[in-house]
């Protein structure tokens, strides 16, 4: 996704972050955000973040549980998406501890990162045990979106 990028739009992306713009990164977009050596944007100061544990596993979406600020968990739709140690203040988190959503600063802009899909539909849990309705996960997506567009800091986990 990086690479589809050009070397002007990346940096576009920056300055405007840098200058105050919100920024929200889900999955390729968290990723992006890091120091990808895929035209990556560099917000998070040099930090570049790897897939979280599933991947290795040989998995490649699923569905995890996970625990927000308030310490309810909820259920996410999760495909090839990073774990986000390393950078900001995490804001929920994988079953191993490892965050699962960060947030920060970079310049004058606030950043939120998110290796799950919270925002997505019903079709893309088919095959999957999802107990929970799809929108107990999209109620968070819109704080999340809700987070980047007016630079609200949510509560850490």
């Amino acid at each position: 996704m990086g690479n589809g990028l050009t070397t002007s739009a990346t940096a576009k992306v920056r300055r405007a972050v840098g200058s105050g713009v919100g920024y929200l990164g889900v999955c390729a977009g968290a990723f992006i955000a890091g120091a990808s050596p895929y035209n990556g944007l560099n917000l998070t100061r040099g930090v570049q973040f790897p897939f979280y544990a599933l991947e290795a596993r040989g998995t490649r979406k699923a569905r995890v549980i996970v625990t927000a600020a308030d310490g309810a968990p909820f259920e996410a739709y999760w495909e090839d998406g990073p774990q986000l140690t390393g950078w900001g203040e995490a804001v929920a988190r994988y079953p191993d501890r490892t965050p699962a959503v960060v947030q920060g600063r970079f310049g004058e802009g606030w950043v939120v990162l998110a290796g799950i899909h919270a925002e997505a539909p019903e079709s893309w849990r088919r095959g999957m045990d999802f107990t929970q309705p799809v929108s107990v996960s999209r109620a968070y997506a819109a704080a999340l979106i809700d987070a980047a567009l007016h630079r609200i800091r949510l509560p850490p986990n």
